[in-house]
């Protein structure tokens, strides 16, 4: 790792925002020191208000890394209130100058490699967000995710898009080019509810950008109560999931059939528009009882008929298929049902579960 020249350009900056963060810092902040990047690095932190003993260990760090010409700059909202982390992390790039933003979370902490297996990926494919594979601190805390995370295909990047883990790639493993991150435009800066990770995300695959992953584990990353992550409410990400599903694959589809005649299949007809509730044709389950009863019945307004939409057996279903049935749960049941009908991952179906 070095710091630029007078004059050179910086290759990368690393993007930390902080808020509260002095039982993590240290540590977070010692693994961008210890990276093996060989070209220009600097570390660019915002501190949103904190009020324990981070902007201290802040000042510590900046000693540190300035003493061998890595460059730190240091922005704060000195107010009694944080602004929140769609805030910081725009502060911390907009006064950052380096070709290339390497994300980082102050309560987490990069293997060594990171920023230079990152950066050669990047390099590549200027329109990209570049992730990692992850190690979920505590060991064995969200078993399911973690494993989602790391075992995407590169095909699946872009295909559950939909579910409700979120992005593909997990925003704290985030590598991307400054051009591409002001081209996509920045975080949304409506503080604490808002996920503005999955909406800068959804916007990134608007705009056409692609994703990749590193497949080696290059980020710890913790699971703790007071991450900023679980003040956004599940129903807040339910409505953005469903636009951007609407938006993204539904607008080109004539008819579809939903897979789960149950709760959560119900849940998503409901949620769509009236243009896309009527062009399901069909749930399908394995469920045997649901299949029975024939038809969901669902009564929009007083003033509109009630549609009557068909319950039919999975294998009786007709392509393309909205699936609504967790990955992961059943055993590998539902997997080898799913297998048994020789779909194409987005093209006949996508998940949405």
């Amino acid at each position: 790792m070095a710091g630029p020249a007078r004059g050179t350009p910086v290759q990368v900056s690393v993007i930390v925002p902080v808020h509260n963060s002095e039982c993590w810092l240290d540590e977070c902040l010692q693994s961008v020191w210890e990276q093996d990047f060989q070209g220009t690095m600097e570390l660019s932190i915002f501190n949103d208000a904190s009020k324990d003993g981070s902007a201290e260990i802040i000042e510590k760090w900046k000693k540190k890394f300035e003493e061998i010409g890595v460059p730190v700059i240091i922005g704060s909202n000195d107010s009694s209130e944080p602004r929140g982390v769609g805030f910081a992390k725009n502060q911390a790039v907009i006064q950052s100058s380096g070709t290339y933003l390497c994300f980082l979370d102050s309560d987490d902490v990069m293997m060594p490699q990171r920023v230079r297996l990152q950066h050669q990926l990047a390099i590549h494919h200027p329109n990209s967000i570049v992730g990692c594979q992850v190690r979920r601190e505590p060991q064995g805390s969200t078993e399911r995710y973690t494993r989602w995370i790391n075992s995407l295909t590169q095909e699946q990047l872009l295909t559950q898009v939909f579910t409700s883990h979120g992005p593909t790639v997990i925003m704290p493993t985030w590598f991307c080019s400054r051009e591409w991150f002001f081209h996509v435009g920045k975080f949304d800066e409506g503080g604490k509810g808002v996920p503005e990770d999955l909406l800068f995300f959804y916007e990134h695959l608007q705009r056409g950008g692609e994703v990749f992953r590193v497949d080696q584990c290059l980020l710890l990353y913790r699971y703790h109560p007071q991450a900023a992550t679980h003040s956004v409410l599940q129903g807040t990400i339910w409505t953005h999931r469903v636009r951007f599903l609407e938006d993204r694959v539904l607008s080109s589809w004539p008819s579809f059939t939903i897979w789960n005649a149950g709760k959560q299949g119900r849940r998503l007809y409901r949620s769509l528009s009236p243009a896309n509730r009527k062009k399901v044709i069909a749930f399908c389950d394995v469920d045997e009882k649901k299949i029975a009863k024939g038809f969901y019945t669902y009564e929009e307004s007083e003033e509109s008929p009630k549609p009557r939409v068909p319950v039919c057996h999975f294998r009786d279903a007709a392509p393309p298929l909205v699936l609504c049935v967790k990955l992961d749960l059943t055993g590998g049941v539902f997997e080898t049902n799913l297998d048994m009908l020789n779909l194409k991952e987005g093209t006949d179906y996508y998940h949405f579960n």
